[in-house]
């Protein structure tokens, strides 16, 4: 298992900015949802947090 934190992490460690982590979930959200919200609950982000960042993603 891999936690939020771990993998925010390993994309800092790959050079990843905070800008482009946003960019990702929006578009994540925007084209698939369902999933979006599978990979929230798989880096065991509680629900209201995932919640948070589904929402501030479909701005």
């Amino acid at each position: 298992m891999i936690t939020k934190d771990q993998f925010v992490a390993i994309l800092k460690a790959a050079g990843i900015t905070e800008e482009q982590m946003r960019r990702l979930h929006k578009e994540f959200e925007r084209t698939a949802p369902e999933q979006h919200q599978e990979f929230l609950e798989f880096l065991h982000i509680p629900p209201q947090e995932a919640a948070s960042i589904r929402e501030k993603s479909r701005v």
